[in-house]
């Protein structure tokens, strides 16, 4: 195969995954149990980056972010915090290296942050709005 059919099959594939990232509805959840019914960007925002560690009402919160190279985790990174996975790294570096912070762990897929999250109202999480249930409650989709 020459290399311009190469190029040009990557392209395509480049193509339908971003199209699919861009039409992928993703979704912060919390428990079913959690009191927050609704969450805005900049909690959300300040949650993930260190900056608060409580909901609204009081409670604690806790972040856990996907897989890095999921999906679901560069929407949210793009959308919600407005950064890219390496302005991300470096921001945690800093603050790591300070003492002044912890990242979010990392927990999986869109399932096992699901699962994860239905079991304990001190975390919250984003997955894709396909698998979501009962189970959880979203607080904000993008």
């Amino acid at each position: 195969m020459n290399m311009f059919k190469v190029i040009s099959r990557l392209a395509i594939a480049m193509t339908f995954f971003v199209t699919a990232l861009a039409n992928a509805e993703v979704a912060v959840i919390v428990s079913a149990s959690n009191a927050n019914s609704a969450l805005d960007q900049d909690t959300i925002s300040r949650v993930f980056l260190g900056k608060t560690s409580n909901f609204p009402d009081g409670s604690q919160a806790i972040p856990v972010d996907q897989n890095e190279g999921s999906a679901s985790r560069e929407a949210f990174n793009d959308k919600v915090l407005g950064k890219s996975s390496s302005q991300l790294k470096a921001y945690w570096s800093r603050l790591i290296f300070t003492g002044k912070g912890t990242p979010p762990k990392e927990s999986g897929s869109d399932a096992d942050i699901k699962n994860l999250v239905s079991k304990n109202p001190n975390l919250i999480g984003y997955v894709d709005s396909s698998v979501v249930d009962s189970s959880v409650k979203v607080v904000f989709k993008f």
